[in-house]
């Protein structure tokens, strides 16, 4: 897999610790993903994101990645490749700019990926949310995300065709 492939329209790479100012600007602007996701982001919340990973994936599974328009950070995305099977990848985050939020970027970006994971033949993406996050749920299901099990967290996935 590679990050740069992710998006013909933006340019998208990893972000490393010398992002982290950046990352925790964007990210302490979206109030309402702290309200269903607390605790509020911190710089060591960032730095710490960027490293999860569940059990059994090695980091270079992991795909904490940036998407630039104009240099601007616009989306921050974390994916594990492989997760929990070897044909499925997990969206562990993904935020957009607040100030590009409801124009339709978030879905592109979610669909561009979603095609070129299907050019290596993923056969599905999945992805939680905090039950009773509307937004959340609105935007998933929007784009052909399919809740497959709700507790506090709704597991949701989408099939690659």
């Amino acid at each position: 897999m590679n990050e740069l492939l992710f998006s013909k329209k933006y340019f998208v790479r990893k972000l490393q610790k010398n992002d982290i100012d950046q990352i925790y600007g964007f990210c302490s602007k979206n109030h309402l993903y702290y309200q269903y996701c607390p605790p509020y982001v911190t710089r060591k919340s960032v730095e710490s994101d960027m490293m999860t990973l569940p059990g059994n994936i090695d980091i270079k599974d992991k795909y904490y990645v940036g998407y630039f328009k104009n240099e601007k950070l616009i989306a921050v995305l974390d994916l594990i490749d492989g997760y929990p099977k070897k044909d499925i990848v997990f969206i562990g985050f993904f935020m957009m700019d607040i100030n590009v939020q409801k124009n339709g970027i978030g879905s592109a970006i979610v669909n561009e990926l979603i095609e070129y994971l299907a050019t290596l033949k993923y056969k599905e993406v999945r992805l939680g949310w905090i039950n009773g996050n509307l937004q959340a749920e609105h935007f998933w299901i929007k784009n052909g995300f399919c809740p497959i099990k709700e507790d506090r967290v709704v597991l949701a996935n989408r099939t690659i065709k």
